[in-house]
């Protein structure tokens, strides 16, 4: 065995020796049992239920999955309508859907987990594992001509911090604010989602590094591709590829067997195809910016840390579970309880405002936003995907919502907004 071999399988083994640190809590995997069980009235579930039937009754979205759980146990796990526009494959509880930006939160677990072994501080600069980073420059004039810049010197450092919290500067090409940016991330070739072709996430990062911030890092919250750079940054501090890091350290621990960032092909027939409604008529998304064959086809090297991975309602809600237990389920600890403290904590100040505060990658409700109504407890913390897919989890109350869909263009879909209110209307203790 030569050294550098010897090496390589020695990290390897380290690292592996942290994959399941036990628990003396041992809260069990979730199950299902009735409402009443749990506090939840049956009868406002029904209502709830019909209005998830009226939706599909109006042609509001072509097919979805729906979950409640409460204290651990799922209560409400439905599939309605079709997941395929092209042949009417009836949808199913175990379908599969692009869950996009909610990858956010799973790579925020991830770098703090590596954070609670000390690889690093948050307000580390991320040049110190990712030289490309150093000194970056701030966009100050464009040409729309032939998209040439200038830029100057940022006045710091990206930091770790920034990355999780938007506010390094980075922008998200296609889906950003500012057409400039847009522009010159297109020129770079930068992947905004994820991608078929034969690129690593360390290939896109690389590229990404050498263009212009937005603003000076911590000066804005811009929505960006800072995930897609953590992600990078736990392959270069694991020593581990993303994907396997997350298998190993996060999914198999927690039986999340059903989220992937490229599908086996035992479960690409439960992936839910990107729908579109043209004409009156609902059809499978054509080919745009991202090409909608994956996670199944393709070169299957990226794995993006903003937009990347496939799960079911059921996985995720584990996942989400593992949170509202303050980092533990099954007998294995995923994080601390006051690492997750940290995670929620307004961590941006007011640089996001509204009904809730923007904490490490989670959006989380604030006193303002329970005044609004129907959107939880204060610190109850959520999220969404590109392709219609929202969480909320309810640390006070103990209860986690999913609905998951997969379209884009569908501006008389109202039931994201109805489903959240009514979840809450469902508490009877």
């Amino acid at each position: 065995m030569n050294r550098a071999y010897f090496t390589a399988v020695l990290f390897l083994l380290i690292n592996l020796s942290f994959a399941q640190t036990p628990s003396q809590k041992k809260s069990l995997p979730l199950s299902e049992a009735t409402p009443q069980s749990v506090g939840i009235c049956p009868e406002r579930l029904k209502k709830l239920d019909a209005m998830l039937e009226e939706s599909m009754k109006n042609d509001e979205n072509p097919g979805l999955v729906a979950l409640v759980a409460r204290n651990g146990k799922i209560v409400y796990h439905t599939a309605k309508g079709s997941a395929d526009a092209s042949t009417g494959k009836a949808m199913t509880k175990d379908a599969i859907f692009r869950i996009a930006s909610q990858t956010k939160a799973i790579t925020s677990t991830a770098v703090m987990m590596l954070w609670e072994e000390g690889k690093f501080r948050l307000d580390d600069p991320i040049s110190k594992f990712i030289p490309e980073f150093k000194n970056p420059r701030v966009l100050q004039n464009f040409r729309y001509g032939d998209t040439t810049f200038t830029a100057v010197p940022a006045n710091k450092e990206i930091t770790i911090r920034h990355l999780l919290t938007h506010t390094s500067g980075l922008g998200y090409g296609v889906i950003d604010g500012d057409e400039r940016v847009e522009m010159i991330y297109n020129k770079a070739g930068i992947i905004d989602l994820y991608t078929t072709e034969n690129i690593s996430i360390g290939d896109n990062i690389k590229k990404l590094a050498a263009l212009p911030l937005h603003h000076n890092p911590g000066e804005k919250y811009t929505y960006s591709e800072g995930l897609d750079v953590l992600g990078y940054l736990i392959e270069i501090v694991s020593g581990m590829p993303f994907d396997q890091f997350l298998r190993t350290r996060l999914f198999d621990p927690l039986g999340m067997n059903d989220t992937w960032f490229y599908l086996p092909d035992t479960k690409a027939d439960r992936l839910v195809k990107v729908q579109r409604k043209v004409d009156g008529k609902w059809e499978n998304f054509p080919i745009t910016f991202y090409d909608p064959q994956y996670p199944i086809s393709g070169a299957k090297r990226f794995f993006s840390g903003g937009a990347g991975l496939s799960s079911t309602a059921k996985d995720y809600a584990t996942f989400l579970q593992m949170y509202l237990n303050g980092g533990e389920l099954n007998g294995v600890r995923i994080l601390s309880r006051k690492t997750i403290e940290t995670m929620m904590k307004n961590q941006v100040g007011d640089l996001w405002s509204g009904a809730s505060h923007y904490g490490l990658a989670f959006g989380v409700v604030t006193a303002n936003g329970v005044a609004e109504g129907g959107i939880g407890s204060e610190g109850t913390f959520d999220w969404g995907g590109y392709f219609n897919t929202q969480y909320f989890a309810d640390p006070q109350e103990k209860i986690i919502g999913i609905i998951m869909k997969q379209t884009r263009d569908t501006p008389g879909d109202q039931t994201g907004w109805k489903f959240r209110q009514m979840v809450f209307t469902l508490l009877d203790d």
